[in-house]
């Protein structure tokens, strides 16, 4: 079998046996009746039990889990609970269906629905089918469908990870994930980013891979081969040995001086605390979804008040960058959104639910307001999913008007990037989110496998948006001091990326705090105008592959740091 080509998603080179997952729950009966002595009632009650069970366990293991993983678990438990699934089985019951039948069906039929939608809801469809098969299984008293133990160390293979499982990989075992669907912002990329586990997605070819074939796995370069030989057994052995990264002292400059303040992305106080210790300067994002996600209700102000502080509080004196409630699309909140969007990743979310809900963001900036007052933090605060300079306007208002001293923007949308000199106009920094930036540059739902490939922030024109975003800075800005333009997508925890970020004009770079040392050694040994000439080499690349292939060949750390 020849070399299977992917995308890589999170470096690192390996050698080892394949495990496939395990097949999945066996489809019951089509139209299989109630079990003798039972009634609709009865069924119906083992039901919604075995939805509360399965539920309770995903939150139990999202309450164990921290950043993109609890976030990932706590929106799957959701679903196990989702009205809409429940009620439509419940009826199926009421046809002569049993419990597992009517799940089944009803499922299949939510997914079709959420699948028509198209965009984030239709990835929404793979959760519950997920769901689907974890009911099933606490019905029928099995185990729910979960990754292959293994004595030693595996290669992880299968066509996608459901969020559960990408949520709960043990990284003493798994030490490689490939896959032949997803993409490079699939649960399955997120998760092994956070984790460090090299990993492959969108390779096709995988899918033909048996368990116990070795393979050699290069996560930057997003190859596997299969009976890998002397060369690739070398590869991965100098990986293994390779010298350690140098210890994050805490500060970040380029060869020649240049600042560049590494901050981390966060989802709540223990992620806060472990980018603390790992050196992080502060928080370039903090994902406040974590208050609200999992619930019926808007949380109260006090409730609110101490979730920002439990982040606040670990870094005192230094800069923490609050991004306000990011619902909709692919996070849908009962009390905010509506699920019945014909496509809602462009619908109302973001700073857009506030046209469509009034009050919640500015509770929501009045209790960020108090937790700001009650710590020692320096707190800026950023809308998601802002399109106008009007909007801006109209956010910094809001801003004043809580107390709040630091207002800013995402520039998600390609329209920000392209007025970012009117929009900064009205606040006082932006913070560059790659992730929705490139999925709405390239028209590609960032979800999809089959559109992984234009899903990469390497894209020359979403590097030209950075440029413009940078540009538009400097011109609302006073001469020589430009306005500050971050950047908190996955792309800033890219090395080589994160060189042509800089020199495209961003002035902090944010991540996943495992990134924090990789991305201050690589740009510790470049000039700021070594940066620029690397950034405009990208720019000028005809695609994604060529640009993130000309940088990292004229960056020779990388391979000497295995990265």
């Amino acid at each position: 079998m020849s070399t299977i080509h992917g995308v890589g998603v999170s470096p690192g080179r390996v050698v080892g046996p394949v495990l496939t997952m395990p097949p999945a729950i066996a489809p019951p009966v089509a139209s299989a009746p109630l079990p003798a002595g039972a009634t609709p009632e009865t069924e119906a009650e083992r039901l919604r039990a075995a939805g509360k069970s399965v539920s309770a366990d995903l939150k139990a293991r999202a309450s164990a889990a921290t950043g993109d993983a609890a976030d990932v678990l706590q929106a799957t438990a959701l679903m196990a609970a989702d009205p809409m699934l429940l009620k439509t089985a419940v009826k199926l019951l009421g046809t002569g269906l049993n419990a597992e039948a009517a799940v089944w069906e009803a499922a299949e039929k939510v997914a079709a629905q959420l699948a028509s939608l198209g965009g984030y809801m239709a990835e929404r469809a793979t959760d519950v089918l997920d769901v689907r098969a974890r009911i099933v299984a606490e019905l029928r008293g099995v185990p729910a469908p979960g990754i292959p133990h293994s004595d030693r160390p595996f290669v992880l293979c299968a066509e996608d990870l459901a969020p559960a499982d990408t949520a709960t990989l043990d990284p003493a075992r798994v030490i490689a994930l490939v896959t032949s669907g997803g993409g490079p912002q699939s649960h399955t990329a997120i998760i092994a980013r956070a984790l460090g586990l090299p990993a492959v997605v969108a390779a096709a070819e995988a899918a033909d891979l048996a368990s116990g074939a070795e393979v050699f796995v290069d996560g930057a370069a997003g190859v596997v081969v299969p009976d890998p030989g002397p060369a690739e057994r070398a590869a991965a052995q100098a990986y293994a040995d390779r010298a350690p990264l140098p210890v994050f002292n805490g500060t970040c400059a380029t060869a020649d001086g240049h600042r560049v303040p590494l901050l981390a992305n966060v989802g709540g106080g223990a992620d806060a605390r472990a980018a603390a210790a790992a050196g992080a300067e502060g928080v370039g994002l903090l994902r406040t979804e974590f208050c609200f996600l999992g619930r019926d209700a808007e949380p109260g102000h006090d409730e609110q008040v101490a979730a920002y502080r439990g982040v606040f509080d670990a870094f005192p004196g230094r800069k923490v960058v609050l991004r306000t409630l990011d619902a909709g699309a692919d996070k849908p909140l009962p009390f905010l959104t509506d699920t019945a969007e014909p496509n809602p990743a462009l619908g109302v979310r973001g700073y857009r639910t506030d046209t469509t809900v009034p009050g919640v963001l500015a509770r929501q900036l009045a209790a960020v307001a108090q937790a700001e007052a009650e710590s020692g933090a320096e707190v800026w605060v950023m809308a998601p999913m802002v399109s106008t300079a009007s909007e801006a306007a109209d956010f910094a208002a809001l801003c004043a008007e809580a107390g709040l001293r630091v207002p800013g923007v995402m520039v998600e949308v390609p329209s920000a990037a392209l007025t970012a000199g009117a929009v900064l106009r009205h606040v006082d920094f932006a913070s560059i989110g790659t992730n929705d930036l490139t999925q709405y540059t390239m028209a590609a739902d960032r979800q999809l496998g089959p559109l992984a490939a234009l899903n990469d922030p390497w894209q020359p024109a979403v590097l030209a948006l950075v440029k413009a975003t940078a540009d538009g800075a400097a011109r609302a800005g006073t001469e020589g001091s430009p306005k500050p333009v971050g950047v908190c997508g996955e792309a800033a925890a890219d090395p080589a990326l994160a060189v042509v970020l800089v020199g495209l004009g961003a002035t902090s770079l944010s991540m996943t705090a495992r990134a924090l040392e990789q991305v201050a050694a690589v740009l510790s040994t470049v000039t700021l105008e070594r940066a620029r000439e690397l950034a405009a080499l990208a720019l000028d690349a005809e695609s994604a592959v060529d640009a993130r292939e000309a940088v990292r060949a004229s960056l020779p750390i990388l391979e000497q740091l295995g990265l």
